[in-house]
């Protein structure tokens, strides 16, 4: 089924096994090979002339691994390239994240607001490294050292969202208390990643609310959100749950969600006051 099927059908994506090579990956190499074969230079020649070993190189070549940002720069000026691999770059980034989250990342590259709602953990934009690593590194069954290594990146590139300016994107992150106490890769771990938070609450684009826990019942209950709208003014919703992601686009459901989104920041703490509770957290742990 196309992305456009699914997203306009609402129709799920779920995790699947990750064995082919990314049809991204693969066509950047085949690029790497035709500029470097054109250029006179063997695969070591070229892995010399750019710091990488002589099996990161061939690696890029098949397609076997995804060439990082610093590869493609080197690349580029050595082969002269004109830009053709870093315009492939973003495809190849994307291409590191799960495939059930994938048609999701689309979207939110595309989006000039994002508000979400997060009852477990704190969301991946929001994630320290050492946070991020530590919930790949405790998936089951266990993810293998390169797979952790290739959606760490990929997670990590997602956050250069928060800063980009053309257009700039508009962000609130309703947190459950609950996702703050989860002491997650354990206390120095969620002590930076507190100050990660209190960090970002100073960005004029992010707001970030806590929902305290002594609000038994809320309009959250039902579990984790998305809301997203892009530049043409499209809006769409994402739910996701155990490595299930439902995307929807239909008016009528999407505006019930605002709706539900609406009051649960009503529900939550303001940002000043959000702001100060993780500063307490902060400084107990």
């Amino acid at each position: 089924m196309s992305r456009t099927t699914q997203r306009e059908c609402g129709t799920t994506g779920r995790r699947s096994p990750e064995k082919e090579r990314p049809a991204a990956w693969s066509a950047y190499g085949k690029l790497v090979r035709l500029f470097r074969e054109r250029a006179g230079l063997t695969q070591q020649a070229l892995a010399e002339a750019i710091g990488y070993s002589l099996e990161q190189v061939a690696s890029v070549e098949q397609g076997r691994r995804p060439a990082k940002a610093d590869f493609t720069e080197a690349a580029e000026r050595v082969l002269e390239t004109g830009g053709a691999l870093r315009v492939l770059q973003e495809d190849v980034d994307r291409a590191k994240l799960p495939l059930f989250f994938q048609d999701f990342a689309l979207l939110e590259a595309e989006a000039v607001s994002r508000f979400s709602y997060d009852p477990m953990l704190v969301p991946g934009l929001l994630q320290t490294e050492a946070y991020a690593r530590a919930l790949l590194e405790a998936h089951f069954p266990p993810l293998e050292e390169e797979a952790i290594e290739q959606h760490l990146s990929a997670r990590l590139a997602r956050q250069s969202l928060l800063a980009r300016k053309n257009p700039c994107v508009v962000f609130c992150f309703v947190l459950e208390e609950g996702a703050l106490h989860r002491l997650v890769g354990g206390r120095t771990v969620m002590r930076e990643q507190l100050g990660r938070l209190r960090d970002c609450t100073l960005m004029r684009n992010v707001e970030i609310q806590v929902m305290p826990t002594e609000r038994a019942a809320h309009s959250g209950v039902n579990g984790q959100m998305v809301l997203l709208e892009t530049l043409e003014r499209r809006q769409f919703v994402s739910i996701e749950s155990q490595g299930i992601v439902n995307i929807r686009s239909d008016r009528n459901e999407v505006s019930e969600f605002c709706l539900q989104y609406g009051m649960l920041r009503s529900q939550a703490l303001n940002t000043e006051e959000s702001a100060r509770f993780i500063e307490r957290m902060a400084g107990v742990l």
